[in-house]
């Protein structure tokens, strides 16, 4: 999605009206695209804040990451070193649990040793190796990894199947009496290849709006 203009937008959303009535009206009801990913933050970056973020509402998320940054001052965010250096206490007193720390441990490990791509390289990869490297680290599944793909790499085709938002809007917009399931929705997601990620952004809406 880096760099996605008007035109292209409108050559997203013709090829998803055209391949599938319901999308159409979802398109056509809802507010307009406005999907800007931060491509600035490092993947380093980008999961540390994921990892801080699960199972938290945003407003306890951001304190927890706002006294973490802190630990490190004079830097817009902590680096792997800088993580490394820190004692367990003192992530700790930043609000992770033991559990997050293990994976942040895990994280500046994966970093160091290459497995999770640094910036310039993890933006000429494609998606299913982007996935395949990075959750290997501890605590890090396929959905964090998606989320990754979408509001910081900006890629195009990427379908959240197991995500409840997305899940939720595909049964509000389809007028069906559960949620699908995952492999369901996969399957009805074909036809909106290649632009399966702004189908995603409109089902979010659905489900929220």
């Amino acid at each position: 999605m880096m760099g996605l203009d008007d035109k292209m937008i409108a050559k997203a959303q013709k090829h998803l009206c055209q391949a599938d009535s319901v999308m159409k009206k979802l398109i056509q009801r809802s507010a307009p695209f406005a999907l800007k990913p931060d491509t600035e933050q490092s993947p380093f970056e980008a999961l540390t804040r994921a990892v801080a973020s699960q199972q938290l509402h945003g407003a306890a998320a951001e304190a927890i990451l706002k006294r973490f940054i802190a630990l490190v001052p004079g830097k817009a965010f902590p680096e792997p070193g800088d993580v490394a250096l820190l004692a367990d206490d003192q992530i700790r007193s930043a609000g992770f649990s033991f559990g997050k720390i293990r994976t942040l441990r895990d994280l500046v490990e994966k970093v160091s040793t290459g497995v999770v791509p640094p910036s310039e390289e993890i933006k000429s990869m494609v998606d299913d190796d982007i996935v395949a490297r990075i959750t290997q680290v501890r605590g890090i599944g396929r959905w964090t990894v998606e989320m990754l793909l979408i509001f910081r790499l900006g890629r195009m085709d990427v379908l959240p199947v197991d995500d409840f938002g997305v899940r939720k809007g595909f049964m509000r917009a389809y007028g069906l009496a559960e949620m699908p399931k995952p492999k369901e929705l996969l399957s009805h997601g074909e036809k909106w290849r290649p632009y399966r990620t702004m189908a995603s952004w409109y089902l979010w809406r659905a489900a929220y709006d």
